[in-house]
């Protein structure tokens, strides 16, 4: 099973993407996104870099080529031989920051990740629903995304709406608010359904 989690800045991506592999065991692989391989992690430290200025093309491109090099080099070898796999962010990040946020067409970016990724998606996608208001209060994050500001998580927020609906089959809308263990355990609920779905 290939599980990815998703959400505006600050919603607890990281925190959830570690609890939930751990959960699912200790053969499941963690993976982040942009990163996971040399390249990738080098691609991510550019894109964070606040003081670098990037072009909302070249930063969408910047990301399917990590992507494109994380899904051939680890994820798609480890589903491959059996493995779940758990990632913080995939291709719906891209199509709601890139996409949505920065202009460039939720379409664009699902058509660009989609080729990077051979058409790989995830079979579950668990969005991380929190205001983003709040959200901003936990982040104080300082890398090139976390500093555009409440209007621009807003936007994502937004781009993030429109993908999930489209795409009902696959992603589901958690609530994010509460302690780490209280959106873990809906996490678990919404991972156990959509087992329990497919058996």
């Amino acid at each position: 099973m290939f599980v990815s989690l998703e959400g505006v800045d600050g919603s607890g991506k990281s925190t959830q993407a570690e609890l939930l592999a751990n959960a699912l065991g200790p053969e499941t692989l963690l993976v982040r996104e942009p990163g996971g391989t040399e390249a990738a992690e080098r691609i991510r430290a550019l894109l964070a870099d606040p003081s670098v200025e990037l072009d909302p093309m070249a930063e969408l491109l910047l990301f399917c080529a990590a992507r494109a090099d994380l899904v051939r080099q680890v994820v798609g070898p480890a589903l491959k031989d059996g493995r779940d796999v758990v990632s913080d962010r995939f291709a719906d990040s891209t199509s709601a920051y890139q996409g949505g946020a920065r202009g460039l067409g939720v379409e664009l970016a699902e058509r660009l990740s989609d080729a990077a990724t051979g058409g790989l998606e995830p079979d579950l996608t668990v969005l991380l629903w929190i205001d983003p208001e709040s959200a901003a209060s936990r982040s104080g994050g300082e890398d090139r995304f976390e500093s555009q500001g409440l209007e621009f998580q807003v936007s994502v927020a937004n781009a993030y709406e429109q993908i999930a609906v489209r795409n009902a089959e696959r992603i589901v809308k958690v609530n994010a608010e509460g302690t780490p263990e209280d959106v873990h355990a809906r996490v678990m609920e919404s991972v156990g359904k959509r087992v329990t779905s497919n058996e």
